[in-house]
């Protein structure tokens, strides 16, 4: 859930990049923040274990827009993508706002994504949310390559409740900002719902 700071007049909202390992969510982060403007971002913490090679998480706020006086500061977040890391992906959905499911498109990713979603219902879940309830949507990231199954059929199997979804390739920029918009859209209408 959002903390509001009042002597700084800000709302901090929390955003985290879920998904496979792999999948580029880290990607996804560190193309957002060198494109930021610098006076609009704090510092990339990067928290590296030994045994894995992604991020154990990011952090970088967002100023975007203003509720009732108060600025929206994003605050975003990726997950170890390996089953082995579950516990500090727990940790990391807690007290989230929004969540970017980050679908690795290669076929032979497809039982990764699907496994992954079913673990992202079952963290959210054990937080007391519902993925249904949460503003969420899909990246479907890695667009580029040869072997990416075909759009269709990633929506058919990672998007059955059609929430908003873009197709990205992170390396690049294509479809970053867009997914980035659409997850801050849905935070901030929860927000302006809450709060009048």
């Amino acid at each position: 859930m959002s903390f509001i700071n009042y002597s700084s007049r800000e709302i901090n909202c929390k955003i985290v990049y879920y998904g496979p390992g792999l999948c580029g969510k880290t990607t996804n982060l560190q193309f957002i923040y060198t494109k930021t403007n610098p006076e609009l971002k704090g510092k990339m913490i990067s928290l590296a274990t030994e045994t894995e090679r992604t991020l154990f998480f990011d952090f970088l706020p967002l100023a975007l827009g203003q509720i009732r006086g108060f600025k929206t500061r994003f605050h975003l977040y990726t997950v170890p993508g390996q089953v082995f890391y579950d516990a500090s992906r727990k940790l990391i959905l807690k007290g989230v706002d929004g969540v970017v499911f980050v679908a690795d498109s290669q076929i032979e990713r497809m039982e990764a994504n699907l496994e992954s979603v079913d673990n992202l219902r079952i963290n959210l879940k054990e937080q007391g949310y519902e993925l249904d309830k949460v503003p969420y949507v899909v990246q479907y990231n890695k667009r580029d390559l040869p072997n990416a199954a075909p759009l269709e059929e990633m929506r058919r199997q990672l998007n059955p409740m059609g929430v908003p979804d873009f197709e990205a390739c992170a390396t690049d920029g294509r479809g970053v900002f867009e997914t980035l918009k659409a997850v801050a859209k849905g935070v901030l209408s929860d927000l302006k719902r809450m709060s009048g």
